[in-house]
């Protein structure tokens, strides 16, 4: 815990603008509850609350671990495949519930964003509540358009729907879309004031390549990409996409959709200093450590990693937030995590030595 420092979430939105942030600001995609519960020595889980009192307590502990941790915002994400009626197949082992045109048609989307609010609307007042002052949340509607058609189909299965049923297969997609478009709609109409940006995730590429042709993305995926960036963007927020894989390909046609910020890297995939070189004169940049580095090496070799890099990163890029490469999981060595906040803290130390 760093008593002395106080959150301004004003400091990591100027990575969205593509902006010197005034200190390194921290970032993670998601810290798992069960990571926290770990750190604190209690248990953590939203699953357990009954009443708005327990949604409180649950945030209240959630959030002050972030802000303990010294970063200026929070992630939360409202899960929309989470609502979906047969969720469960973006996990892989099991089919989606539309397999068949018949499938389709007998989907109940209409009713979906009922069951959506029905579920996420009291733990967003809840975060309204408690939220300390100086820290924001960053996030809103959790999944992306891909992730939405592999959980409501397969994604072995989406692949063989678009040779065998093109027709279906860019229904399926417009569907997805029209639900998204309202679903931000209203989560921009109704909490922009507890977020300090908006992001969606969605993870199109593999370690090799992208996980459908990049002309499929490019035709049924970013169109309806662009249509949340730009709800978020009328609304005078900024937007973050979090994409796990080798999508270079397609990130020329990324960046065309209006992104304000780009999260997801792997050491395995490219060197976070391509992401730098190639993209960070045109958008933001978090991250930046390999979650699996993080996980495996012991504390003095990720404090000294992270030391090294992250200070120069934040030479080279000018929006860039430093955290891993895609989140926190529950198996997360406590030592790596710690070793990369605390070498944050002194990439801190050292500039405001400089700057006094």
């Amino acid at each position: 815990m760093d008593n002395e420092f106080q959150p301004d979430y004003r400091n990591i939105l100027k990575v969205l603008y593509n902006q010197r942030p005034d200190y390194l600001p921290l970032y993670e995609h998601h810290i798992d509850p069960p990571f926290i519960a770990k750190c604190i020595g209690r248990e953590l889980s939203i699953d357990d609350c009954v009443t708005d009192a327990d949604l409180d307590d649950y945030f209240r502990t959630y959030i002050g671990f972030w802000r303990d941790n010294t970063y200026d915002a929070f992630d939360y994400e409202a899960a929309v495949c989470e609502i979906y009626p047969g969720h469960g197949a973006i996990f892989g082992g099991m089919p989606g519930p539309i397999q068949t045109r018949d499938d389709f048609e007998r989907y109940p989307f209409d009713e979906l964003p009922a069951l959506f609010w029905r579920k996420y609307a009291p733990r967003l007042e809840s975060i309204r509540r408690v939220m300390p002052p100086g820290m924001k949340a960053y996030g809103g509607c959790g999944y992306g358009i891909f992730e939405s058609a592999q959980d409501l189909v397969g994604y072995e299965n989406l692949c063989v729907m678009q040779y065998l049923d093109p027709e279906l297969f860019t229904d399926l997609f417009n569907k997805i879309g029209e639900l998204y478009q309202a679903l931000w709609t209203e989560m921009v109409r109704r909490y922009s004031d507890i977020f300090v940006f908006f992001r969606m995730g969605d993870d199109l590429g593999h370690r090799t390549a992208t996980m459908l042709e990049p002309d499929a993305i490019r035709r049924f995926i970013l169109p309806q990409h662009k249509k949340v960036v730009d709800i978020v963007h009328a609304a005078g927020k900024k937007f973050l996409l979090h994409s796990c894989g080798n999508i270079f390909e397609v990130m020329p046609d990324i960046l065309a959709t209006g992104i304000d910020a780009k999260h997801s890297n792997e050491d395995q995939i490219a060197p976070f200093d391509r992401w730098v070189d190639d993209y960070s004169e045109r958008i933001g940049l978090f991250g930046g450590f390999d979650m699996n580095y993080l996980i495996l090496h012991p504390y003095d070799e990720v404090y000294r990693k992270v030391l090294e890099e992250g200070t120069r990163f934040r030479t080279k890029a000018r929006g860039y937030g430093l955290g891993s490469g895609n989140s926190i999981p529950d198996y997360m060595q406590v030592e790596g995590y710690r070793a990369m906040i605390d070498a944050v803290k002194e990439i801190r130390r050292r500039e405001r030595n400089i700057n006094k």
